[in-house]
């Protein structure tokens, strides 16, 4: 392991918060890491420190009494005690646009757009967003003009309630309410006003049918934030710049919530498989018995796109792939 992925296996390793000196003791005890320098605490709590400064959104913090921090993984929120996080005083900024969008101009880009469709899945994976690559060559149309009926990836995110009487009474009233579905357009930079329009209206093209539609993009020039803006206001397709480490990607602009169009999503089951079994194995897990639910969400996930399981293979990914890293 590096040392960054001793301290995400620290960390999920306890369902609560840690010092950076108990993450540091997990480490030792386990054997994680093998620190050479002469002040491995200190090389623990910088790390720690790195995740909130560059915004990696797999960890959160929170400041206890007598001003110390302590560190926990944002996938492990949902299931700890409220009275643990009503003093989170910061987390990744979201909406933080200053070092958001960098064009990295003057590489040689030989990475293809598909091969950013792992880095967003494994943005997603960690935001609890379960997604799949829909490949629209495999439609049933052979109409050139089918790419612009379904998005590049689908995700879906469900409520997570802790209790089965919670889950069930929400079911009963409104099912719907149980989870998001959401809707991405990929591309691998956007440079100008033209191509920022041309995109961003395949993405309300291509979302419409869906909860949440986003376009991404690896590359976005700064001058397009105006009218990035005025596009989100007018037609809520949200803005995700995506980075080499997915987990520093930004939401630069947040979607507007719609009804589900089931007109659209039953055309779209019709005319693509990979779209169908998505639907269909959302619903399964929606509809599973309490004794099925452990087994019918592994079958989701192992349906959905891969994502990276430490930033070793992140980094061999990148480097395979050409995807610029800075």
């Amino acid at each position: 392991m590096t040392v960054k992925e001793a301290v995400l296996k620290s960390l999920e390793d306890f369902n609560r918060v840690l010092t950076y000196m108990e993450i540091y003791n997990h480490i030792i005890a386990n054997h994680y890491f093998d620190f050479q320098g002469g002040t491995p605490t200190a090389t623990v709590s910088a790390t720690l420190s790195e995740f909130i400064k560059f915004g990696d959104t797999r960890v959160k913090r929170i400041k206890q009494k007598g001003g110390t921090y302590a560190y926990y993984l944002t996938k492990n929120e949902q299931n700890m005690g409220i009275e643990i996080l009503t003093d989170i005083i910061e987390t990744a900024n979201v909406t933080d646009t200053s070092d958001a969008i960098i064009l990295k101009a003057g590489k040689n880009k030989t990475y293809e757009e598909r091969d950013l469709h792992k880095l967003l899945s494994s943005y997603l994976k960690n935001t609890g967003i379960y997604s799949k690559t829909i490949f629209h060559e495999l439609s049933n149309s052979k109409d050139n003009n089918q790419i612009w009926s379904h998005p590049d990836m689908v995700g879906i995110r469900f409520l997570n309630l802790q209790t089965k009487v919670s889950q069930t009474f929400l079911k009963s009233i409104n099912r719907s309410d149980t989870f998001k579905i959401h809707s991405y357009e990929l591309k691998k930079e956007i440079n100008n006003d033209s191509e920022l329009k041309k995109a961003f209206f395949q993405a309300v093209s291509n979302s419409s049918w869906a909860n949440y539609g986003y376009l991404v993009a690896f590359e976005i020039s700064n001058s397009l934030m105006e009218e990035m803006e005025r596009l989100n206001q007018s037609f809520g397709i949200g803005i995700i710049v995506l980075n080499a480490n997915p987990y520093r990607s930004k939401v630069l602009f947040q979607p507007r919530y719609r009804a589900l169009d089931f007109k659209t999503i039953d055309k779209l089951c019709k005319i693509n498989k990979e779209f169908e079994k998505f639907i269909e194995q959302a619903e399964k897990l929606m509809t599973a018995e309490e004794r099925y639910y452990k087994s019918t969400e592994k079958e989701l996930d192992e349906f959905c796109d891969n994502y990276f399981e430490n930033d070793t293979e992140m980094v061999k990914y990148c480097k395979d792939k050409h995807i610029p890293t800075e």
